[in-house]
């Protein structure tokens, strides 16, 4: 009977996890390859998946909502927003607003590389060599992906897309070598200084990368894990999971808790695809 009652007191919370169960329940069964036949152009699970993101962001918000409800709506919202992370693989983002997703992420990108850049002064003489010449194709790497991802937005093709695809795998991996690298360091305030700069440079990456993936064939992520060879597992220890939060947090202007989320739900897909 309570169920029952919490059922009837708080309806717009219930019918936010009924509408969360319904995305994650379709993204489940879409990874399985189970579709329950077409809809359209897509599959009726794309359109429950759909459909059910589309009430959650009207639950979420509500313009007739009171000021007296606004914490229960912004965490309704942050609820909301974090089934969004689901959409992906129900049935492909739009091209065009991943791409401009992406090249938003570019300033992000290049201040990271720019802090890089200026790290090797504050560290031990000898840190510093190891540092330097673990970052040294930071910025080749990070001018390449900037001008692919500024390529994709005007021209969202499967070559460019290619082009894309290759870059960011190739920075990843670059970040990837330099984290492992980092070990090798073993002044306590140089390191710290050093995990700072590389994970800034791995978020921005990482999230450039979970985007492409987002628009690319199960064949192309497939091909693009093969090409990493230096797989998250290895950095995981090295990782900083708190910063990642702030920057996603920062750039997307949202709650902290739900930018814990969204990195947490790209690690797993991170790690399930083969990265």
């Amino acid at each position: 009977m309570n169920f029952i009652a919490n059922i009837w007191k708080h309806p717009k919370t219930s019918a936010t996890g009924i509408m969360i169960a319904a995305v994650t329940i379709a993204s489940t069964l879409s990874q399985q390859g189970i579709t329950l036949g077409t809809a359209g152009t897509g599959t009726v699970i794309s359109l429950i998946g759909s459909l059910a993101t589309a009430l959650l962001g009207l639950l979420a918000k509500d313009p007739g909502e009171s000021s007296g409800s606004t914490g229960s709506t912004a965490k309704l919202g942050v609820w909301a927003l974090i089934a969004l992370l689901l959409l992906p693989f129900l049935s492909g983002c739009s091209g065009k607003s991943v791409a401009q997703d992406i090249v938003n992420w570019t300033p992000t990108l290049k201040s990271a590389v720019a802090t890089v850049d200026t790290t090797a002064a504050l560290l031990a003489p000898a840190d510093a060599l190891v540092f330097t010449s673990v970052t040294t194709g930071f910025d080749a790497a990070a001018s390449l992906l900037v001008a692919q991802a500024k390529a994709y937005l005007a021209n969202p093709s499967a070559t460019v897309l290619a082009q894309l695809q290759a870059a960011v795998v190739t920075f990843q991996q670059q970040v990837n070598a330099s984290l492992l690298s980092a070990a090798k360091i073993t002044n306590a305030a140089s390191q710290t200084h050093v995990l700072n700069a590389l994970n800034a440079v791995g978020t921005a990456v990482t999230a450039i990368l979970a985007l492409v993936e987002s628009v690319s064939s199960k064949a192309e992520v497939a091909q693009m894990a093969a090409q990493s060879t230096i797989k998250l597992a290895a950095v995981r220890s090295s990782q900083d999971d708190g910063l990642a939060a702030a920057m996603v947090a920062r750039h997307y202007d949202e709650p902290v808790e739900m930018a814990r989320a969204q990195v947490a739900q790209v690690e797993l897909s991170a790690a399930e695809a083969g990265f």
